[in-house]
């Protein structure tokens, strides 16, 4: 009975918790981390907090609840949101925080089935949220911070030919594992061991690889490797959020963490893109995400056609490719839309022609000679 009521007054703390967070994140203006004087506010305040508060206050506000919403369930309906918009800004900063929020995850591993004092449990815990906050707080952005500081300069060149050896690596054992007999001789071990142990490898699994690749994605400015990774991390958060849920009841269960292990690996090897299949098909319906996402697809998909093309044909392009999916009545006629075309670069070409040579006139490398028949461009 005194679990029970324990649990109804958790419940609203944690989530009145998430509450304030939710909207210290959306209505406070981020600083980039870089107001020192604000990071030792902050921690100074998390330590009293965490020192003084009172053990039948804390441990209705420092639980697994509480840090499960906080340090998982936000970040990852904001990963989502990142992924799905078309900047790529707020996907280095998510990826930064899910690749330290693995490792605290690998942490968790241990720490937990070590604590059993309940004020310890109170700090521990306590511990966690602050520093999953300060993560991604407007105030502090931590993860951008250690982005800037350690991430892009330090670790993102080291990493890199790592992150290369280990993907062969994971390729050879790929291939070795399609073949049944080595794979059931390596699943016989893995079941003998007891279930802190599978725990901790399938955590391992999980976080390792991608915490390495994640870091050479940030390193570099191509986008499509942040959102890859961001993705990943995205729906493994999930994952384990249902590992940690059930392995309570399940642990014991034989074949339980095998699972587990299976559902990353199809998550995260690219000849699978298991994690952007189940992104697209349930995490971005959840979030109610789809018109965005549908937007950032349409943008990278333009970029990608028209950057081959000089800058003032490509506006043609885009008006034509506008007037087709504003469902406008001729748009949809093929012929309407190619002679539309022609009429934009011939009167593109007679405006070039009419340019007295020399004046207002700049090279580019993206000119064509005046000389070229519209009839040959669509």
């Amino acid at each position: 009975m005194g679990q029970a009521n324990n649990l109804w007054i958790e419940v609203p703390c944690s989530f009145a918790v998430l509450a304030v967070v939710a909207i210290s994140y959306k209505f406070l203006h981020p600083n980039g981390g870089r107001v020192w004087k604000i990071h030792a506010i902050y921690f100074a305040s998390a330590i009293c907090t965490i020192v003084f508060l009172p053990h039948n206050i804390a441990t209705h506000i420092f639980t697994d609840l509480t840090v499960t919403l906080v340090g998982a369930v936000y970040p990852i309906y904001r990963a989502t949101k990142a992924v799905c918009t078309p900047f790529e800004d707020d996907d280095k900063e998510w990826l930064q925080f899910w690749m330290l929020g693995g490792v605290m995850f690998m942490v968790t591993t241990w720490v937990d089935d070590i604590i059993i004092d309940d004020r310890i449990d109170d700090i521990w815990f306590g511990s966690l949220l602050f520093s999953f906050f300060w993560l991604y707080f407007p105030l502090t952005c931590g993860a951008m911070l250690v982005y800037e500081k350690i991430t892009q300069p330090l670790l993102g060149p080291c990493f890199k030919p790592l992150q290369e050896r280990m993907s062969n690596v994971i390729l050879y054992i790929y291939q070795a594992l399609t073949n049944a007999t080595h794979l059931y001789f390596l699943w016989f071990f893995f079941i003998l061991l007891p279930a802190g142990s599978k725990r901790a490898v399938a955590v391992a699994i999980g976080t390792v690889y991608p915490f390495i690749s994640s870091v050479s994605a940030t390193a570099t400015d191509d986008m499509e490797d942040d959102s890859y990774w961001l993705t990943y991390w995205a729906v493994y958060g999930c994952l384990f959020l249902f590992m940690d849920l059930l392995e309570t009841w399940l642990g014991q269960v034989p074949g339980f963490y095998s699972l587990i292990i299976s559902a990353t690996v199809y998550l995260m090897l690219p000849m699978f893109r298991g994690a952007d299949k189940v992104f697209r098909n349930i995490l971005v319906p959840l979030a109610g995400l789809q018109e965005l996402l549908i937007l950032r697809d349409s943008l990278l998909i333009r970029n990608q056609m028209l950057k081959s093309l000089n800058p003032d044909r490509s506006k043609a392009v885009s008006r034509s490719i506008a007037r087709f999916f504003n469902g406008e009545s001729d748009a949809a006629d093929p012929d309407v839309l190619r002679k539309e075309l022609k009429q934009s670069w011939s009167a593109l070409n007679i405006s070039r022609s009419v340019t007295p040579s020399g004046f207002g006139k700049k090279s580019s490398k993206y000119e064509e000679p005046h000389t070229v028949n519209p009839q040959n461009l669509v």
